[in-house]
């Protein structure tokens, strides 16, 4: 991590380095839970300490500019899905009735058009939109009751 620092902190003065280490390994052990496991380590840790260092030149006035070579990899990955939404949306489609549920999950979480799923439910197309709409307000409800 120090080296880590000394080469990303080019500019600061050194006798701050050890300060940002500190905040890094206060941060580290802060947010160790934001880590997913199961992915690499290293890059998480390093990420830690960039933002570290760059939060370090902005206290002192300083601007930053990072090489896009440096992130490319990062921005171009896509999104994972959280590990647990399908358990999670089950879950919730489990506590309104079978038939929204359906409904949501063919319209909402398939990708189906109102109309489709309309048709597979033997319902008519406005008869599903009124459908949607209120099991996605009572699956609304259902979320805010359970923060």
């Amino acid at each position: 991590m120090r080296g880590l620092i000394r080469a990303r902190g080019r500019g600061l003065p050194p006798d701050l380095h050890e300060d940002i280490l500190q905040e890094v390994l206060l941060a580290i052990h802060l947010k160790r839970h934001s880590w997913t496991p199961g992915h690499p380590v290293r890059p998480w840790l390093y990420a830690v300490a960039r933002h570290k260092v760059v939060d370090a030149f902005r206290r002192r006035g300083h601007r930053l500019h990072l090489p896009l070579e440096d992130v490319a990899e990062v921005l171009a990955a896509e999104a994972d899905p959280a590990p647990l939404a399908a358990h999670d949306a089950d879950r919730m489609l489990g506590m309104i009735d079978a038939r929204s549920a359906a409904l949501v999950r063919a319209v909402r979480l398939e990708g189906h058009s109102t109309e489709d799923a309309a048709r597979g439910l033997g319902l008519s197309a406005g008869a599903a939109r009124v459908a949607l709409h209120r099991a996605m307000k009572r699956l609304s409800e259902l979320a805010e009751r359970m923060k």
